[in-house]
């Protein structure tokens, strides 16, 4: 189905990996206008606490606080409830914490939301399944988990959405099969996005914006290619142009 580059754009997420608002804000400048969503991690959210989700949503972003939660159920009950309150757009757990806790976030969810106000936007919840960077030899024989990577993600897949969560973070290489086990309408964020030509960094299973898009996921996560590009709007931009024509 043919999209519109701002409805491309909004199937962006840009990774804010920076270690202080002020290094962020260059690039929020960089990409005024255009409509994407900001991915917030540990390492930005550590350093300037959780009032940069109000700061990005004042600028008019969409955001995601990629958290990854993963504890006993009533931690994450609770964790998921203050960032509720907080105004995030999308929040995440680990589907390895087990059925218990992902049960748990969904109901710290709808607590959280309760305190926000009948106006209140409801965040939609996602689990990770396993990370980009691990390969089938990582889970094997160091996390413990036998089996392949596939077998894993579909089963945490499945898993979330019996315990009422929105989608899951897999990578682009898993779409189809999550989609299949879990229906259209299950959300995938999908990590591990590389423009052709770029370094594929820390991460093992990968596509570019086109085959990801064709794969039908519903949001890819992008860092590198666009943060450290000499010129990120441009990169954006070459981005969204891509996604218009495999879309």
């Amino acid at each position: 189905m043919a999209i519109t580059k701002e409805q491309a754009a909004g199937r962006i997420m840009v990774a804010l990996d920076y270690p202080n608002w002020a290094a962020a804000e260059k690039l929020l400048n960089a990409l005024e206008g255009i409509p994407c969503w900001m991915k917030v991690g540990m390492e930005l959210i550590y350093a300037e606490g959780l009032s940069i989700i109000g700061d990005l949503r004042r600028r008019g972003y969409r955001v995601f606080v990629d958290l990854k939660l993963h504890d006993i159920p009533n931690t994450v009950r609770g964790g998921i409830a203050s960032l509720t309150r907080h105004g995030a757009n999308m929040l995440n757990v680990h589907a390895a914490g087990g059925r218990r806790m992902l049960e748990a976030a969904r109901e710290g969810l709808e607590q959280g939301l309760q305190g926000s106000g009948s106006s209140a936007e409801r965040p939609l919840l996602i689990a990770v399944t396993q990370l980009t960077s691990t390969s089938r030899e990582t889970m094997n024989g160091e996390i413990g988990i036998p089996g392949t990577v596939e077998d894993t993600v579909v089963r945490y897949a499945r898993m979330a959405a019996e315990s009422g969560l929105d989608g899951v973070v897999s990578s682009p290489l898993e779409v189809r099969i999550v989609k299949e086990a879990c229906g259209d309408g299950f959300i995938t964020v999908t990590p591990g996005i590389r423009p052709a030509g770029s370094d594929i960094g820390d991460q093992s299973r990968i596509m570019t914006p086109g085959q990801a898009i064709a794969a039908g996921t519903d949001y890819m996560v992008i860092g590198r290619a666009i943060t450290a590009a000499a010129d990120p709007r441009a990169s954006m931009e070459a981005i969204l142009d891509e996604l218009v024509a495999h879309a």
